[in-house]
């Protein structure tokens, strides 16, 4: 379930920085009673940041596949056998 905390909780830096590290998750910052901002640990951004990478390639690998931009992995690999030598 995801953290929602006021804006005045930031105050408390050593508590929202220990909430961040434990919840290992995006925490929203409500301001007013509206959305505001969002907090989280270095480790939980670079995790987000590694999986959005790996879905952009993915997305552009099926696009691939859509358009036929392929090749047969078997021929790839007997072709390169054969420059190569091995």
């Amino acid at each position: 379930m995801p953290q929602i905390i006021p804006i005045k909780d930031l105050k408390n830096t050593s508590e929202i920085s220990a909430l961040c590290r434990s919840v290992e998750e995006p925490i929203f910052i409500t301001k007013n009673g509206y959305g505001d901002m969002v907090i989280m640990s270095m480790d939980t951004y670079e995790k987000n940041m590694l999986l959005h990478d790996v879905f952009a390639k993915l997305d552009v690998a099926e696009r691939d596949i859509a358009e036929g931009k392929t090749k047969d992995a078997r021929e790839s690999l007997h072709m390169l056998r054969q420059r190569y030598g091995v």
